[in-house]
């Protein structure tokens, strides 16, 4: 049985392994990895705090890549062994194989290189399902993106914008928030919060130390989203806040769902954003790749933070 390079999880660390090729099964493709992005699900599933679900390696992270098609399952359609595509998937992207769902995979646009390509799904499916299917967000209305440099920060500036939005991003690292600025916001320190709004969509991507300045911001009938806790899960809330707002908060993670219910995600994602992608109207900011090999180094430099946009791993 021949073997692969693949990202292994051991005592909470990260090492390259051999690992078995994976085989896809009906409705799976094989793909060569060229690029696969970290994201916090990854720190989270190091801690033990973020398992795969069923079927998918419980020690392979890695949410979303990009790389060539080799192999095509039985029942497959849309796609055929050559063709460069872009995948969100539920683990095991850190390898130099993976098993994608077809239904989960997107065309790697001509424009886009592998980095790019490698760290678009996960930031840009969370993103446009925030903002577009859970918050209905609507041309001139204020969007608030609470922790604008990261990934998931990045793309919803750049697709609030593209939808018309009034787009505000809190930064705290001074150092970057004019690369935020130059993807099309207002951008603020996150002490000026509170005094910032009226939002009538805010991107909560930090966790519980923003949320009494977001409830201050909020506008009549605001929605909040929920996407990160890396900054504290718990909050004291005052309902009479939400109550007189006529307001509402939601969360949501991809990783959980139904493998219909991320084709779902991801079909609406290649009707939206893939135009907007193509047409240079959205782009995938890459702080740094690192060779598949230096995957500790990787994995430092993601969480010393300080960045904007991604870190993408890349093989081959």
């Amino acid at each position: 049985m021949s073997a692969m390079r693949a990202v292994t999880i051991v005592d909470r660390g990260v090492i390259v392994a051999e690992r078995p090729d994976p085989r896809p099964g009906p409705g799976q493709l094989l793909v060569r990895v060229r690029a696969a992005g970290l994201n916090g699900a990854d720190l989270m599933q190091l801690r033990g705090l973020y398992p795969a679900p069923p079927g998918v390696p419980a020690d392979i992270p890695g949410l979303e890549l990009a790389g060539e098609v080799v192999a095509c399952g039985e029942g497959t359609v849309r796609r055929r062994p050559g063709d460069r595509v872009m995948a969100l998937v539920a683990g095991g992207a850190q390898a130099e194989l993976a098993v994608v769902d077809e239904r989960h995979s997107l065309p790697l646009p001509e424009n886009l290189d592998w980095p790019a390509g490698g760290g678009f799904p996960e930031v840009y499916v969370t993103a446009h399902d925030a903002l577009v299917t859970q918050c209905g967000l609507q041309p001139g209305e204020r969007l608030l993106v609470s922790g604008g440099a990261g990934g998931v920060g990045t793309a919803a500036v750049q697709l609030g914008a593209a939808l018309g939005a009034r787009v505000t991003a809190s930064v705290r690292n001074a150092d970057l928030r004019a690369g935020v600025a130059a993807l099309g916001a207002e951008v603020i320190d996150p002490a000026a919060t509170a005094g910032a709004g009226p939002f009538d969509v805010i991107l909560e991507l930090v966790g519980a130390v923003s949320f009494p300045a977001n409830l201050e911001a909020l506008a009549t009938r605001g929605r909040i989203a929920v996407i990160g806790v890396g900054a504290g899960a718990r909050i004291e809330l005052d309902l009479r806040q939400l109550m007189g707002r006529r307001a509402r908060i939601s969360g949501s993670t991809i990783r959980a769902r139904s493998a219909e219910e991320k084709a779902e995600a991801v079909g609406r994602v290649e009707d939206d954003v893939l135009p907007l992608l193509r047409a240079g109207r959205v782009r995938v900011p890459v702080a740094q790749t690192f060779d598949l090999a230096a995957v500790a180094d990787a994995y430092a430099r993601f969480r010393a933070g300080g960045k904007l946009g991604k870190i993408v791993l890349t093989s081959g």
